[in-house]
Order: structure tokens, then sequence, then C-alpha cells
């Protein structure tokens, strides 16, 4: 069978890309295919390395079943666009900044997850970080939209 690897981005790899790396785990992992799909995350900053996850993003992310708790902070780095099929990046800015690492012949593997929602209507995923609780929920529901997208994706790839 194919294998997929799927990396998620986002500035500083505390909240947005490991809300998204924990929730597409726990989709790959019911639906049967951890054998064939690898998640991981990463940050286009070396701000935060080697930490885990914002308590708030762990928080919201556990009340809906989410276990984020074994995530560590890294930063991107050019082996990521020779191991990664695709990597999904938050917003423009992440884009921008992932691109530019990116060598030309591997750029069409960077899309944004926002791209695989299925009912939501959003252009990024916004940081949540100084929002407030509703940020992070946020978050969590255009994570969960795109990651159900995204699941298809991956399948429909899989199977080809």
């Amino acid at each position: 069978m194919a294998s997929m690897k799927v990396l998620f981005v986002c500035m500083g790899n505390i909240c947005r890309s490991p809300t998204a790396h924990g929730v597409f785990r726990q989709y790959v992992h019911e639906s049967g295919l951890s054998h064939a799909v690898t998640v991981d995350s990463a940050g286009t900053h070396a701000y935060h390395v080697g930490e885990a996850p914002d308590q708030r993003s762990q928080e919201h992310a556990s009340r809906r079943g989410y276990d984020l708790s074994d995530l560590q902070a890294r930063q991107l780095n050019a082996a990521d666009f020779d191991e990664y099929d695709l990597l999904l990046v938050m917003d423009w800015d992440n884009y921008a900044l992932t691109e530019q690492q990116c060598p030309p012949q591997k750029k069409h593997k960077i899309r944004r997850l926002t791209e695989f929602c299925k009912t939501l209507e959003a252009s990024v995923v916004p940081d949540p970080y100084y929002k407030g609780e509703e940020g992070f929920e946020e978050v969590l529901d255009l994570v969960e939209d795109a990651c159900d997208g995204l699941l298809e994706h991956v399948k429909a790839r899989l199977n080809q």
C-alpha cells in the first residue's frame, strides 16, 4: 500500500499546527490508516523549539477529545521538503515563509490547510495566541472541518 506524509506548519508550532497535527493524527488513527499516513508539525520560526503546545491549545483540544501533550515544537527544515508529500500552512505569512525555503521543484507540495475545508469558508486559520478562548475554538472548528476534507484527499491519494 502507498504511504503519505503530512506536515502542518504555522509560525511557532505551539498553537495551530500542533492542533492540526493532533486532530489529523486522531482522524488517521480512527480511519485505520496509521500504518500508511505519517503526521507531524513544525514552525517557520524557532521561537518555541522543544516546547509543548500552548496550554490553551491543549485544553481546548482536550475538551474535544484530542491529546496534544506528547507534541514538541520544532522548526521547519530543508529535509521536510523532501520527506513530506504535503506541507499544509495555516496562513499567508506561513505560506510565503515556507515557499521561500522550498526548492522550486517541491513548491507544489505547499498548500493552505483551509483549501480542504468542506463546510466552513476561510482562507486561513487565524492565529489564536492573542484572541482569547474564542480564538482557540475557531481554530478547532476550522481544523476539524479541514481535516475531514484532508482525510478524503489522503484516502484518494493512497488508493491511486
